[in-house]
């Protein structure tokens, strides 16, 4: 675990990229298939339409969350035959690498990065990370009334209006559950997660962007561990919305991997290859999303640990994927 003030982003290295060796084998390999958790319009449709422009290779997608595309993945292989080439998710790659149906593989872009965005035994690098924090409908939440730590959620007024999503994820009420842990120690931890369980947080079985969503209907005032770049971008098309701090926010990596049973192994390495170039990085800044390019700065760069000024703790996908399990059973043993 690392407790971070600031993501460090000091490497100026420029990007290196495909060689013309693997962009003629990858155009002869015409099209790839790619799993992705990004979200579509914003991103996803942007870089296809990008990648397809500049190298001339078709890109087919499917879209889940993080299990559903591991689980997908597996099952093809199980079938014999593995559709996906490159495969995105904070957990995708380590819970398919477990099953050996990942590539040791990693783009050259990626030199210019920052250590905690790249595998360091080569199966997996960021394309992106997110930041974990509680959103707010701005309309129902005075100024004044605003939590600032914690402790704040146990107020009694916020009892029954905070929501959050029981999924299994770390944008979840198990990651949640897992930031309290981690920051606070199991003890006070625990005892706080059992103070929190009396404020009957409601829990829908939704995407944290949809929790988000309710949240600005007003539906709810005070919407849990949701993506704050999510709440920022709603809130520059006029939502009345906004994310804050407690006493401490949890930060994890999007990670993007070439599938080791890929029939087209050039044009999915030139896929990833652009994802994690300067011009990858941009149309993720441009979608509101949180560049890793050390060239690359997001539009709201209050996003960030460093530029908004508050702490957060940084998870690898590994420290994710092997905690999930008891955070998921914490939370049904106390909230549920």
């Amino acid at each position: 675990m690392l407790i971070i003030g600031a993501l460090a982003f000091g490497c100026t290295q420029t990007s290196l990229g495909a060689d013309q060796a693997m962009i003629d084998a990858a155009k002869k390999e015409g099209e790839i298939s790619w799993y992705t958790s990004q979200i579509v319009n914003q991103y996803v449709r942007p870089a296809i339409s990008a990648f397809e422009k500049k190298y001339g290779i078709k890109v087919n997608y499917f879209r889940g969350n993080a299990t559903d595309i591991a689980l997908k993945v597996s099952t093809e292989a199980k079938a014999g035959r593995v559709l996906a080439d490159v495969v995105d998710g904070t957990t995708t790659s380590v819970m398919l690498m477990r099953d050996g149906h990942i590539m040791q593989w990693i783009p050259e872009n990626t030199k210019s990065f920052e250590k905690q965005f790249v595998d360091p035994n080569g199966y997996w690098a960021a394309s992106n990370f997110y930041v974990l924090t509680p959103g707010i409908n701005t309309e129902m939440v005075k100024k004044a009334d605003i939590p600032k730590t914690y402790a704040d959620l146990l107020d009694p007024k916020w009892k029954g209006k905070m929501v959050w999503n029981a999924t299994t994820s770390s944008s979840a009420a198990p990651g949640f559950v897992g930031t309290v842990l981690e920051t606070m120690g199991e003890e006070k931890g625990m005892d706080y997660l059992r103070a929190l369980a009396k404020q009957n947080v409601v829990s829908v079985a939704s995407s944290g962007r949809q929790v988000l969503d309710q949240v600005i209907a007003g539906e709810y005032p005070i919407a849990l561990q949701i993506f704050n770049n999510h709440a920022s971008i709603s809130a520059s098309q006029g939502a009345p919305t906004t994310f804050i701090t407690l006493d401490t926010s949890l930060a994890v990596i999007a990670t993007i991997s070439v599938t080791k049973a890929t029939t087209k192994p050039n044009a999915a390495k030139l896929f990833m290859e652009f994802v994690t170039s300067e011009e990858g990085q941009k149309l993720l800044a441009e979608a509101g999303e949180l560049p890793v390019h050390p060239n690359v700065k997001p539009i709201d760069p209050t996003l960030r640990p460093e530029d908004g000024k508050f702490k957060a703790i940084f998870l690898s996908p590994e420290k994710v994927d092997q905690s999930m399990p008891r955070w998921a059973k914490t939370y049904q043993e106390i909230f549920r």
